[in-house]
C-alpha cells in the first residue's frame, strides 16, 4: 500500500513539473534572417509610432496613404486648381489661401470627407478672400485629398515645409494702404513711421524675416524667430516693486514668482524681496505686451497687410 502511494505522490510531481515547464514564458526564439520573423519584422513600424521621422506622430495623422498612381493624380489636380491660393508647398498662395499644413479640416480629415464638402460649396473664412466652389467630381477630390495628406505625412514639423528643395516664398500679398490704416489704429500708440520705425525696411534682410520680427515684437521670440536686428537691443521687462513701508525700488526683473521677485537696479545691484499676499505691490512694465494683445486678434490678412506697409519704409 505505502508502495502506490510512493508510486502516485512521484507521478503527480511529474505531472506538475511537466504543466509548470509548459505555462511558463518562453525566451524569445530569433528567426532566421530575411524570414518573415527576421530582423526586418522587428523593425519599427513608421506610421503611428513613437517619434515624429514620418511626419505621423499625431494621432489625426496616423492614417494609411492612398495608392501612389492616386497620389499622383491628386498633385496634378491640386496644381490646377489649389497651388494658385494655397501655394506650392501647401503652406499659403499669392491669393490668400489658408495654410493647409495647419488646417483643422485638413489634420481631421481622412478620405476627403471634411475637404469635398469645403471644395463643393466653398468657404468663407473671416479676413480671406472667399473661396468659390469648385465643380470637382468627389473622387478627384479625394485624390487631391491624398496627395494633400501625402505631403502632411513626409512635412519637418506642424505647420513646417516639406523636404526637399527649398522654395522663396513671397509672403508681399497684402494692401500697404489697408496695412497703414491698422498701424496707425493697434500700433501708433508706441510706434512712429517717421520715429523709431523709420528705416524699418532696410533692417532686415528679406521681407520674411521683416513680419517674423514685428509679429515677435522685435525683440526675439522662441527659436530665435522674430530676433532683434544688429545694433539694436531689445528693451527689458521691468518692475516697480514697493514694499509695505513704502520705500520704491525699479529696476530690470530678473526673477518673479509666487514667494521672491527679483530686480537689478540702474548701478547693477540685484536687490530680492519676499512676497507675502499683496505685499509688495508689483507693477511691471512688458515692452511685448501690445505684441501679445495683438496675437490674439491678428487675421492672416492683417499680417500681410501691415508687412506690405513696413516694406515701404525705408
Amino acid at each position: 500500500m505505502r508502495q502506490h502511494v510512493v508510486l502516485a505522490a512521484a507521478a503527480g510531481v511529474l505531472l506538475s513539473s511537466i504543466l509548470i515547464r509548459a505555462q511558463a514564458p518562453q525566451p524569445p526564439t530569433p528567426a532566421p534572417a530575411g524570414t518573415p520573423g527576421g530582423a526586418a519584422a522587428q523593425a519599427p513600424q513608421a506610421p503611428g509610432g513613437r517619434g515624429r521621422g514620418q511626419g505621423q506622430g499625431f494621432p489625426a495623422q496616423q492614417r494609411k496613404l492612398a495608392d501612389a498612381a492616386v497620389i499622383e493624380r491628386g498633385g496634378t489636380l491640386y496644381g490646377i486648381n489649389c497651388r494658385l491660393c494655397h501655394g506650392a508647398d501647401l503652406r499659403g498662395g499669392d491669393m490668400g489661401g489658408v495654410n493647409l499644413l495647419r488646417s483643422p479640416i485638413v489634420l481631421g480629415d481622412q478620405d476627403g470627407e471634411l475637404i469635398y464638402p469645403v471644395v463643393h460649396n466653398g468657404k468663407q473664412t473671416e479676413g480671406l478672400p472667399p473661396m468659390p466652389p469648385l465643380p470637382l467630381p468627389e473622387a478627384d477630390v479625394k485624390a487631391v485629398a491624398a496627395y494633400v495628406h501625402s505631403v502632411a505625412a513626409r512635412m519637418a514639423g506642424q505647420g513646417g515645409p516639406p523636404p526637399g528643395e527649398a522654395k522663396e516664398l513671397n509672403i508681399l500679398v497684402g494692401d500697404a494702404a489697408a496695412g497703414q490704416r491698422y498701424f496707425d489704429a493697434n500700433c501708433a500708440s508706441c510706434h512712429a513711421a517717421a520715429g523709431d520705425m523709420a528705416g524699418v525696411a532696410t533692417r532686415y534682410p528679406t521681407p520674411v524675416a521683416l513680419q517674423s520680427a514685428w509679429v515677435a515684437g522685435g525683440g526675439g521670440g522662441r527659436g530665435g524667430r522674430g530676433a532683434a536686428p544688429a545694433g539694436r537691443t531689445p528693451k527689458p521687462v521691468t518692475a516697480v516693486v514697493t514694499t509695505r513701508d513704502g520705500q520704491r525700488v525699479e529696476g530690470r526683473l530678473d526673477r518673479i514668482d509666487d514667494f521672491l521677485v527679483t530686480v537689478t537696479l540702474a548701478d547693477g545691484t540685484q536687490k530680492t524681496f519676499a512676497r507675502s499676499g499683496n505685499s509688495p505691490t508689483i507693477a511691471i512694465t512688458d515692452p511685448l505686451d501690445g505684441h501679445r494683445q495683438l496675437w490674439r486678434k491678428l487675421t492672416d490678412k492683417d499680417i500681410h497687410d501691415v508687412t506690405a506697409y513696413l516694406v515701404t519704409l525705408k
